[in-house]
C-alpha cells in the first residue's frame, strides 16, 4: 500500500491539512481540515496568531489519525517571517507579520551601509522591507532585549516543525527568503550577519528538502495514540513546493504561482545575479534538487482579496469572489490601470479608494463602480504578467510557448483567460493545490514512493488536473500593454 503524507500548507490568509498518497498512477489529495490564518494586533504590532494555528494543527493531526493515519508529516508556509526561541525552549513572542510597519525605513538604513547591489549579488534576493534581514535589523536597533534573549530564530515552517519535533533546523528554500544566505556558498552569510550586529547563534543548521527534522515528539505521539512518525523538510517555502508541481516536461518553463502573492518566474540551474536582473526586480530563491527559481514578486490576489474584504466589511455588500469576477467581465476593458507592485497597495486598508487615488494621480479615468475597479485590477495583473514574461525571456534567452499557471488563482477563470490574452500564448491552469501537492511530492520522494521530480510532473500531466486557455484577440492588447509599460516601467 502506498505511504501517506500529512501535508500542512499555510498561506497568508488560510491554511489546509491534506492527506496525500499515490493511487492508480496519480496523486490522491484528501483535504481533512481547512482553517483561516487571521493576524492579530498585540503589543503594537501585527502578528500571526501562532497559538491558534498550533491548536488547529493538532486538530488536523487528530483528523488525520481518524482518516486512516499517515506515515510522515511535512509543512510549507510563506517566506520571511519567524519566531524567536528563548533559552527555556519557548517562543518569546508571537511572530510579527511581514505587513507590520516596523520595517518602514529599514531598507534605506541597511543600504546606506551595504549597497543594495551588493546585497543582491551576495544573496540573489531583491532588498524588500518584508525580508527577514530587515526585520532582524529592526530588532537589533530597537528591541535589543528581544533579539539578544533569543537562542534560535526559526522561520515559520521550521517553527511548526519545532513544535512537532523539538528540533531546531532551517530548511534551505525557506532560508533563501531571508536575504541572509550566501547564494554561492549556499550557507548562512556570516559576514553579513556579523556586520549587521545580529547574534550568529540564532541561526539554526540548514537542511535540504527531503531531509528529516526529526520524529514527532513522544508526548504528542502519545496524545494522538500513534507511533512517532518522521517529520520531513519539504521544499518548505510555498513557492518552491508549488514549482515542484508544475505540470511540464520542459527544462526551461515559465510558471505563475498565483495566490495572495503571485510569483512569476522560471527554474534555473544556478542563480542569475546580473545588474540587469537586479534592475528588473527579480529574485533568486532556492528550489528543490539544487535548482534556483528566478522570479518576480507581484502583489497578486491580495488586491482582489482586500477589495472584497473592504466592500463586505465597510459596505456590508456580501460579494463573493464569483460576484466580483462577473462584474469585471461586464465592465469596459482597458480604461484604467494600476501598478500592482506599488507600495500604495501593500497595507490592509480601503483598497477601492487606493485604486481610485492611484488612477487620479496618474491622470487616468477614475473607476467608480465595483465592476470598474475589479476590471482595473484584472487587466493590470494580466499586463504585469505579460511584461514580466517578456523581460524574463529576454534576460535568460529562453522563449516560452506556454505559461504554467498554478495555485489557488487558477480557480479564477477570468484571470487565466486574460493572462493568455495579454501574453499571446496559452495558459495551462492547474493544479489548484500545487503547493500542497509539491509539498507531498518532496516527502514521497524521500519515502521512496516516487523516483524524482520529473516522474512526479509526468504523473500530474496525466492526472487531468489542468485546463488550457487559448489566447483571444491578442492584437487588442498591444496598445493597452504599451500604456501599461509607460505607467509602470518608466
Amino acid at each position: 500500500m502506498s505511504k501517506t503524507v500529512l501535508v500542512f500548507d499555510f498561506g497568508a490568509s488560510s491554511a489546509r491539512a491534506m492527506l496525500c498518497r499515490i493511487k492508480d498512477g496519480g496523486f490522491e489529495l484528501e483535504e481533512i481540515h481547512r482553517f483561516p490564518n487571521v493576524p492579530v494586533t498585540e503589543n503594537g504590532h501585527l502578528r500571526w496568531d501562532i497559538d491558534e494555528l498550533w491548536e488547529q494543527m493538532k486538530i488536523a493531526i487528530s483528523f488525520g489519525v481518524f482518516n486512516g493515519g499517515f506515515d510522515a508529516i511535512s509543512v510549507d508556509t510563506w517566506g520571511v517571517d519567524f519566531g524567536l526561541i528563548g533559552q527555556d525552549g519557548k517562543l518569546l513572542e508571537k511572530p510579527v507579520h511581514y505587513r507590520d510597519s516596523r520595517t518602514d525605513g529599514m531598507v534605506g538604513e541597511v543600504c546606506s551601509k551595504i549597497p543594495a547591489e551588493k546585497l543582491f549579488a551576495q544573496s540573489g534576493i531583491q532588498p524588500m522591507n518584508i525580508n527577514t534581514l530587515f526585520q532582524l535589523h529592526y530588532l537589533v536597533k530597537h528591541e535589543k532585549n528581544t533579539i539578544f534573549r533569543a537562542e534560535k530564530m526559526l522561520l515559520m515552517p521550521d517553527l511548526f516543525a519545532y513544535f512537532l519535533t523539538g528540533e531546531c533546523r532551517s530548511e534551505f528554500t525557506e532560508a533563501t527568503t531571508t536575504q541572509l544566505i550566501d547564494q554561492k556558498a549556499r550557507g548562512w552569510n556570516l559576514h553579513l550577519i556579523e556586520a549587521l550586529g545580529i547574534p550568529k547563534r540564532i541561526f539554526a543548521p540548514l537542511i535540504q528538502p527531503g531531509e528529516r527534522y526529526g520524529e514527532l515528539k513522544q508526548e504528542l505521539a502519545e496524545e494522538f495514540r500513534i507511533e512517532p512518525v518522521p517529520v520531513f523538510a519539504c521544499a518548505s517555502h510555498d513557492t518552491a513546493s508549488a514549482v515542484m508541481a508544475v505540470p511540464t516536461t520542459e527544462e526551461h518553463f515559465a510558471f505563475l504561482s498565483c495566490g495572495t502573492w503571485t510569483l512569476f518566474g522560471t527554474e534555473l540551474r544556478r542563480p542569475l545575479v546580473t545588474e540587469q536582473a537586479h534592475k528588473m526586480g527579480l529574485s533568486n530563491e532556492g528550489g528543490s534538487g539544487g535548482t534556483t527559481t528566478l522570479l518576480k514578486n507581484i502583489m497578486g490576489l491580495w488586491l482582489i482579496q482586500e477589495t472584497r474584504r473592504w466592500y463586505n466589511s465597510a459596505q456590508c455588500a456580501g460579494y463573493s469572489f464569483a460576484d466580483l469576477e462577473a462584474m469585471a467581465r461586464e465592465s469596459e476593458p482597458f480604461v484604467s490601470f494600476i501598478d500592482p507592485n506599488s507600495p500604495d497597495f501593500a497595507a490592509p486598508d480601503d483598497m477601492p479608494l487606493k485604486i481610485q487615488e492611484f488612477c487620479r494621480k496618474t491622470a487616468q479615468p477614475v473607476p467608480e463602480t465595483p465592476g470598474h475597479i475589479m476590471r482595473c485590477i484584472y487587466q493590470s495583473l494580466a499586463c504585469e504578467f505579460a511584461l514580466t514574461l517578456q523581460e524574463i525571456s529576454a534576460l535568460t534567452g529562453f522563449e516560452h510557448s506556454v505559461i504554467n499557471m498554478i495555485g489557488g488563482g487558477t480557480k479564477d477563470k477570468l484571470l487565466c483567460q486574460l493572462t493568455a490574452d495579454a501574453a499571446g500564448i496559452p495558459t495551462v491552469a492547474g493544479p489548484t493545490e500545487a503547493t500542497a501537492l509539491g509539498n507531498a511530492i518532496s516527502t514521497l520522494i524521500a519515502l521512496g514512493e516516487i523516483k524524482d521530480i520529473s516522474e512526479a510532473r509526468r504523473m500530474i500531466i496525466s492526472s487531468g488536473l489542468t485546463q488550457e486557455f487559448q489566447p483571444q484577440d491578442h492584437e487588442k492588447w498591444l496598445e493597452p500593454l504599451e500604456r501599461y509599460r509607460k505607467l509602470t516601467r518608466t
